[in-house]
């Protein structure tokens, strides 16, 4: 029998996404399963259900909570490297997080809701925070005002994020070493500074 009143619906909310992060960390987005979560925390399946939904929702959630998490350590990054080279930093935290977290990031891009569901508000905005982060520094590299970088340096920034995105998906994978790059993050610091310089010519 589930335990039902030991904790308040935010504890239980807590208690679920730190339990369901810690299995996709452990056994990716394919060995995933909100009954084993439920197991893990001595809660029955209904539980699960009745704080985020479905199963789909818990994954969300827990893809959000992994952005977030992203995010602050790649402003740990920036704020430890001061104003020394930050878009390598940059480039070098997207990796640096994929690589330490390789299930957790794997499972961000490869879950899709339904297509009758949409992300809430509050996962929209945890998720959006990396890209502000990135078109922040964009627009730092480029002498822009980072308050209010104009619509062509946010879609740089959007296209810059999916340059390192492929590189790292393809480190992660192996696929570089299968094409001989043993140095995927370089090769994508190269790209964006390419990116930069052009942009920055025009």
């Amino acid at each position: 029998m589930g335990r039902r009143s030991d904790h308040s619906r935010d504890e239980l909310e807590a208690l679920i996404l730190d339990a369901g992060a810690a299995l996709v960390a452990e056994v990716g987005l394919a060995g995933f399963s909100a009954r084993e979560v439920a197991r893990r925390i001595g809660y029955s399946i209904g539980t699960i259900h009745n704080v985020f939904g479905t199963s789909d929702r818990l994954i969300a959630a827990i893809n959000s909570r992994s952005f977030a998490l992203w995010a602050a350590y790649l402003r740990e990054r920036l704020d430890a490297g001061g104003d020394a080279d930050r878009i390598a930093t940059l480039v070098n935290g997207y990796f640096g997080f994929a690589r330490a977290h390789p299930n957790l990031w794997t499972a961000i891009y490869d879950h899709r809701l339904p297509a009758e569901a949409s992300l809430s508000e509050q996962d929209q905005q945890a998720r959006g925070v990396l890209t502000e982060i990135v078109i922040a520094e964009v627009a730092h590299a480029l002498d822009t005002a980072p308050d209010a970088p104009d619509a062509p340096v946010a879609a740089l920034a959007r296209s810059l994020i999916a340059t390192v995105h492929g590189h790292c998906a393809f480190a992660i994978t192996g696929a570089w070493a299968l094409m001989g790059e043993a140095a995927p993050e370089i090769a994508a610091l190269a790209r964006v500074r390419e990116a930069l310089a052009g942009q920055a010519r025009r």
